[in-house]
């Protein structure tokens, strides 16, 4: 895997730019990764739903859980499929749409100053050993590449908005990210 810095995308992986996104304030680098969890329809991998949402192209009639979210206009940077693919959404210079109203160490507007990366999942399953090795090899060429996230606290979306979010739920192993990270 390898990151054009310049540009903010990833080479070599799928790449599908999504609308919901614009320029971070000025002097803001991101400086916080926030994990994520999405299926959809929920429970269910492998579908185009989590594309179509993140392209606002969400069709209502194609299950009854769409009808609630297809006027949502939200996107992350990447998403770790199930079987460890990466799709790229947003470059990582542009500020993607996935935290919501959200507040770390007193700073709020996450979206602002952070890295948005989807595990393809549940709350209430376990994530595969394949999301975790995709996702600390992501976590540790981002590191690399920008010296604003080199100490990076990396939280889940039910960090910086507990009131609205449990993803990426209480199965997912942050011992072993940690782990991962330090060999």
């Amino acid at each position: 895997m390898k990151l054009d810095v310049a540009t903010g995308w990833l080479e070599d992986v799928r790449r599908i730019e999504s609308p919901n996104c614009d320029d971070r304030p000025g002097g803001c680098d991101p400086s916080l990764i926030v994990i994520h969890g999405i299926s959809l329809p929920p429970g269910e991998f492998g579908g185009c739903g989590i594309d179509q949402l993140f392209l606002n192209a969400l069709d209502p009639d194609a299950h009854p859980y769409y009808r609630g979210i297809c006027h949502l206009r939200v996107s992350s940077h990447v998403l770790i499929s199930r079987q460890g693919e990466l799709t790229q959404y947003v470059p990582f210079g542009q500020r993607a749409w996935h935290a919501g109203e959200s507040e770390h160490c007193g700073r709020t507007a996450c979206n602002d100053f952070s890295v948005g990366i989807e595990l393809e999942g549940t709350d209430d399953s376990p994530y595969e050993p394949i999301q975790y090795r995709r996702l600390a090899r992501l976590v540790r060429l981002l590191r690399r590449a920008y010296p604003s996230l080199r100490t990076a606290d990396i939280v889940g979306h039910s960090h910086i908005a507990p009131e609205r979010k449990t993803d990426p739920g209480e199965y997912f192993d942050w011992a072993l990210l940690e782990k991962l990270l330090a060999d």
